[in-house]
């Protein structure tokens, strides 16, 4: 069973369809990464399985009942709109915070000191949120989201703000909730956190679903056919490809070492490329090169806008 459908999701508001018969299958227990550029209708998105704004069309099913008021504490949203009361104390607000959530309030405490600890904020629990950086605010709001054990997440762009050493520890945390049953829902403009944390991706533009599938058969879609070839020429004599099935794009020499990315042309196969190559050298290394997501992303953005001129 999946554990969140979204099933022809549409919106609109005034003059702008912001969703448009939108359809996502998250299985229970993955990461599964929402894209899209600046005003696709990820965050409208986000805020009707939220349950913050209803859509016009089409409905959300969690655990295959329709979502409902009483859902929402099963739910953690870290919103990219951070806010914290300023003039509060950091360790009253989270409390104040966590009993919203319906946690008693020793529970709360207990598991509050844990995180605070482990995140090395403790020092901070009686300053006022105005004292803390941005990146320290962000700390607590993600403690305060992830706090009552939720089995939804939704973190919108979690790591604005973050410098590395953090963003590594946010990404740590991410991946162990996925691997205490959690499901995630994770919005970002970072490709690079798309392709170490998602197992899923969906792509939305202009409102509407471009792609969306498990992350290693999206980049084995839109792969085109090019290999990178390692091999070692003592004699300095570079391998001799015919040029009507092999188009040498790239080639890097370091000494006796040559390394060449090449794009498989006319119908020839990668064990074509590897049985010319071995018969004229030494072969160090081979591999098929894929699309990264960012490449996929833009890609995928720019013609979906080029239909729309």
């Amino acid at each position: 069973m999946h554990k969140l459908r979204v099933i022809n999701i549409s919106k609109r508001f005034e003059h702008h369809q912001a969703l448009d018969k939108v359809s996502l299958d998250i299985p229970k227990g993955s990461v599964y990464g929402l894209l899209g550029p600046n005003g696709a209708g990820k965050t409208t998105l986000i805020r009707i399985i939220n349950m913050i704004s209803v859509a016009d069309e089409g409905e959300v099913l969690l655990d295959g009942k329709p979502i409902s008021q009483q859902d929402i504490i099963k739910i953690g949203y870290l919103p990219e709109e951070r806010g914290l009361y300023k003039k509060m104390k950091v360790g009253e607000q989270a409390l104040y915070l966590a009993r919203l959530k319906g946690m008693p309030a020793a529970e709360a405490r207990e598991k509050l000191k844990y995180w605070f600890d482990r995140f090395e904020i403790s020092g901070w629990w009686n300053r006022k949120v105005e004292e803390l950086s941005k990146g320290m605010q962000q700390k607590v709001q993600f403690i305060v989201t992830i706090l009552h054990d939720p089995k939804l997440l939704i973190f919108d762009e979690p790591f604005s703000g973050f410098d590395p050493i953090n963003v590594n520890l946010l990404k740590d945390e991410i991946l162990h909730l996925k691997e205490e049953g959690a499901t995630i829902i994770f919005s970002t403009h970072n490709m690079a956190s798309v392709e170490e944390l998602c197992d899923h991706i969906a792509l939305i533009n202009n409102g509407k679903m471009v792609l969306s599938g498990e992350i290693n058969a999206v980049k084995e879609r839109f792969k085109a056919h090019i290999f990178e070839l390692g091999y070692r020429s003592p004699s300095g004599k570079e391998i001799d490809l015919p040029q009507d099935a092999f188009r040498e794009m790239e080639k890097v020499q370091q000494e006796d070492h040559y390394m060449l990315t090449i794009k498989l042309l006319n119908g020839s196969t990668a064990n074509d490329l590897l049985q010319q190559a071995i018969s004229q050298a030494e072969i160090t290394s081979f591999r098929e090169i894929l699309p990264t997501i960012n490449e996929i992303f833009i890609r995928q953005v720019s013609e979906g806008n080029n239909k729309l001129v």
